[in-house]
Order: structure tokens, then sequence, then C-alpha cells
């Protein structure tokens, strides 16, 4: 097999790829033949060193794959080897052969391509845990989405559209045509307007329903300023801790420092909720995620939606993936092909 490992903390350049054996699966995985790997910024984050759920170094990235599968072991229900699937990867995604638990493994339809299912599990699974699951949306709400032209940004855009809620997406300018022909509501230039002001301005001064949050730092107390009362701040990341391609432990100091301390008085007086989210830390109840991916699945099937690939590599391309996604060149999923 051919892997993609991070080496050490650093650049894109620190990614090398390597050939293994094949892995055997023991009981209750499924060995896949990757087709299709999603990269995402919690990759990024790893490969800068700055990421606290990452194993030690070196280890293989990755948490979304699609393939079919093609051995079984032992105590797998439901599942044949040949079956077209996509699956959600604990790191070790960036792999041409990887075995998963088959409660993370998703069967594909029929008219699902590869790379349509390597972008839906993190992406989607983690919009859904925020909207719908935690975050109670209902049609009418109104959400402000950071980074709404990234994978979980798209993916939560097509949520809202689909449950009837109305958007505010921050987005360089280059991309507001796209996100507004997507159906976004309300695109915001955050590089060139207080986004704060922007969306108390759109709104009458009562502000939004949901913030989705994946930016922390600065960001926190201004989110949670435009909540309107019973409203809900859902964070999901803090990618202004690492603005460059490498590590800066003075950034991340200065973002830690800035950590909001919110007392359960404050929540009560305020009548906010705030709420995390980190799929990451699902693995030991992955049958929870199984209903939630079947209703996502279903709006597949009724073509309510479809994931936006915005660029594939191949895996000799893994550092420039890297440079392009952290350059935030893209709008939608970047793809890994063996």
């Amino acid at each position: 097999m051919q892997q993609i490992w991070i080496q050490k903390a650093g650049t894109p350049e620190v990614l090398q790829m390597q050939d293994g054996p094949d892995p055997i699966p023991r009981s209750g995985e499924v060995r896949i033949r990757v087709e299709a790997v999603g990269v995402n910024f919690a990759d990024i984050l790893g490969r800068m060193g700055v990421y606290p759920d990452a194993p030690p170094l070196p280890y293989v990235p990755g948490y979304e794959v699609s393939g079919k599968v093609d051995l079984l072991g032992q105590g797998v229900p439901n599942l044949r080897e040949g079956d077209a699937v996509f699956a959600l990867t604990q790191f070790g995604g960036y792999s041409n052969v990887v075995c998963v638990p088959y409660k993370q493994v998703f069967k594909r339809l029929d008219w699902m391509n590869a790379q349509d299912a390597a972008a839906l599990p993190l992406a989607y699974l983690t919009a859904y845990m925020m909207l719908v699951v935690m975050g109670s949306l209902r049609a009418g709400d109104k959400v402000l989405i950071h980074g709404a032209a990234g994978g979980v940004g798209l993916a939560a855009l097509d949520l809202c559209r689909i449950l009837g809620a109305e958007t505010f997406g921050t987005a360089s300018p280059g991309k507001h045509e796209y996100l507004l022909a997507h159906g976004l509501n309300h695109a915001i230039d955050y590089r060139n307007r207080d986004y704060e002001r922007v969306v108390m301005d759109l709104t009458g001064g009562k502000g939004v329903n949901v913030v989705l949050d994946p930016l922390g730092g600065v960001h926190w107390p201004k989110n949670y300023r435009l909540l309107m009362p019973s409203g809900r701040l859902i964070h999901f990341g803090a990618s202004s801790l690492a603005p460059g391609k490498r590590r800066s432990f003075l950034t991340m100091l200065r973002g830690m420092i800035m950590l909001p301390f919110y007392t359960p008085l404050k929540l009560m007086n305020d009548n906010k909720a705030i709420i995390g989210i980190n799929l990451g830390h699902m693995w030991e109840h992955a049958g929870m995620m199984q209903p939630w991916m079947a209703q996502i699945i279903a709006w597949y099937d009724e073509a309510l939606f479809r994931p936006k690939i915005d660029r594939t590599f191949s895996f000799a391309e893994a550092a420039n993936a890297h440079h392009y996604l952290q350059d935030r060149r893209n709008i939608g999923k970047v793809l890994l092909l063996p």
C-alpha cells in the first residue's frame, strides 16, 4: 500500500509518501481499497504540530475515505466484499488501503460516485450535528456561517437551505458569486468589513439564532454578542490560532489568553447557549452517527444537495493540496486521489 506520512511538524513539504504492506482487518473491521480521500483543516493543524488529538509523530493523517470493500474481518454484519462504501477514519486516511471499524462505514448509493462520497463524512456529519442534533435548527432561523465557502461551510449552507433557514456567510469577495448562486442569502466580506456590524445592520440589531464558529481567538466574544436571546454559539475549531504554515507558540498563547469564560449564571441571564462539536471524539459513539448519515444520504438521494468538489490532487501532490487548502483558495472540498 501507499501512505502519506507526517514525518515532523512543519510546512506541507514534511508530507512524505511511503510504501508498506497491506493491512489485515481485525475483528469488526473492513478493509477498503481507497478511491478518494478528503483533506481537512484538522490535517493541516496536525501537520503543523498544533492539533491536540493527533497521535505522536510520525503518523498518517486523514479522517475520511471512499472506495470498495475488499476484505472483511470477523463479526462484520451487512457488508460484503465488493461493496462501494465511504468511511470515517481515526487518522490513517491518507492511504490507498485502510482498515476501518464497520460502524464507521457507510454504503454508497448506486449513483453516488467516489468523489462525492469522500466529501460527505466529516463535513456533512459535522454540519448535521451542529445544526440539527445540537443546534435545534428550525425553519426561519437566522444562521451565521463562518468560512461559508469551505467544506463544512458549504455543507452547513446545504442543510440550512433544506431546512429553510436564513443564512449569513463570511467569505472572501471572490467567492460571493458562487455562494449567492448556491443559496446563501447574505454574503459578507470579512476581509474589508466588520462582520459583527454587518450582521447587526442586516438583522435590525437583533442578531442571529445560530453562529457556527471555526475561528476562535478574537472571534469568540464577537460571535457571542451576535446571538439573540435563545441563540446558540457552536464552536467547532480554532483556525485563527494557526494563521501561518508553521506553528507559532506566541499566536497560540495570545489566542488562549482570549479564551472566554462563560459562567452558568451569565448564560442563564443572557438566555444563550455555548455548544462544542468535535466529530473526532465520537469514535466510541459511532453508532449514534448512523441515523444522522442515513438522513444525509436520503437528502442526497432526493437530489436536494450535491457536495462541491473544488479540486483533486494525486498522492504525490499532497503538499500542494495542503498549500491550496491553507491558502483558502478552495470553494468546497479538496480531495486526494491514490
